[in-house]
């Protein structure tokens, strides 16, 4: 396996991964599945600071992805950074995911972020597993915040300390 930043021909396979996720599971909130134009935008968004990261096969396929994204966007918050990690249904149980979340809190760190945030819905217990592994803490849980075939859910709030000093905002 391979990680590297993504590139726009990843966008197709990003795209699958996630759209499972959207139509079959809790990890995501989004109800519809995206669209090759929404996901040309994400993919627009994701560059920079705010990177989506690939793991890659031997054959070059794509096994899963991470991404950051800003946290909220008052400007006091931009030394946060909000985590998002996908791994392919055949893929799972072989450290992909780890190695992307590992990768993520390297970059983040190395983008001088002081914190990253996770937020885990519908009870995936996997994902906490993981971000726990990963140095992450939980730190709260909203309760019945988000409805999604037809019940309602929780997100667990996990956080881990960059250590950044962060941005001059003043």
């Amino acid at each position: 396996m391979q990680l590297r930043l993504a590139e726009p021909h990843d966008a197709e396979a990003i795209r699958r991964i996630y759209n499972v996720e959207v139509l079959g599971s809790t990890a995501t909130f989004d109800l519809r599945a995206r669209t090759e134009q929404e996901q040309a935008a994400w993919m627009v968004e994701h560059q920079g600071t705010y990177p989506v990261v690939v793991a890659v096969d031997e054959d070059g396929e794509v096994l899963g992805f991470g991404s950051l994204s800003t946290y909220r966007d008052r400007p006091s918050y931009s030394t946060t950074v909000e985590n998002s990690v996908y791994v392919d249904e055949g893929a799972r149980g072989r450290g992909v995911g780890r190695a992307l979340l590992e990768e993520l809190v390297r970059l983040g760190t190395l983008h001088g972020f002081h914190s990253m945030v996770a937020r885990i819905g519908g009870g995936n217990a996997p994902s906490i597993a993981l971000h726990e592994a990963c140095g992450f803490e939980l730190v709260g849980v909203e309760k019945e915040i988000g409805r999604k075939f037809n019940r309602w859910l929780d997100v667990a709030v996990m956080q881990r300390m960059l250590g950044g000093d962060g941005f001059d905002l003043e």
